[in-house]
């Protein structure tokens, strides 16, 4: 990798010997390879036989988890905050390890939609509860610092599965309670759009 990215900074007109960029690709790499670590995260360990079997069947919230990720299209970040709900039906997730999944998904190269579905697929998956639901608020890069440059817009995906899909009742009391910064639409329809790749 560390050859790549010297080749990078040769083909940008750059000199990689220069004081400043001599360690540039040894300090990419290690960035590079910790943004990316959710590849090899095993999410049963990441889990740690934390899934508990309770006698609660109310909704579980963990709002404003702090994500960071790169979008694949242009290797640049995009930000924001993770919400996950989800109601029991037998089991619980011990509530520190929904940032740590949160962080698996998030630490790869991404586009929101996708993230968002990859965590609530895998909550519905491990514990099979009544329902989960999981909405992504972020910024992109791509979208602020080129191609429209639009530095104050931000994109809302949403998942809804079970009860948060069916009950309209359920799902309005889990946005009420997350308090977006602004109104998330009907389950089929994002408020936003992640960046799509372009030339």
């Amino acid at each position: 990798m560390q050859d790549s990215i010297r080749k990078l900074l040769m083909d940008l007109g750059e000199d990689p010997d220069r004081e400043g960029l001599r360690d540039t690709p040894k300090r990419v790499e290690k960035a590079y390879k910790f943004l990316t670590s959710g590849y090899s995260a095993d999410i049963d360990r990441v889990l740690n036989n934390a899934l508990f079997t309770v006698d609660y069947n109310e909704m579980v919230i963990v709002k404003d988890i702090d994500f960071y990720s790169l979008c694949e299209h242009h290797l640049l970040p995009f930000f924001g905050k993770c919400h996950v709900a989800y109601i029991p039906s037998t089991r619980v997730i011990g509530l520190s390890k929904i940032p740590r999944l949160v962080d698996v998904f998030a630490r790869r190269l991404q586009v929101q939609e996708r993230l968002t579905s990859q965590i609530a697929d895998t909550i519905r998956d491990k514990i099979k509860p009544l329902g989960v639901a999981v909405v992504v608020e972020a910024t992109h890069l791509c979208m602020s610092m080129r191609g429209v440059e639009k530095q104050n817009s931000f994109a809302v995906t949403s998942a809804m599965h079970g009860a948060f899909h069916d009950n309209s009742r359920t799902r309005m009391e889990f946005l009420e309670l997350i308090k977006l910064r602004s109104a998330v639409p009907g389950v089929r329809e994002p408020a936003g759009y992640a960046c799509v790749a372009d030339e």
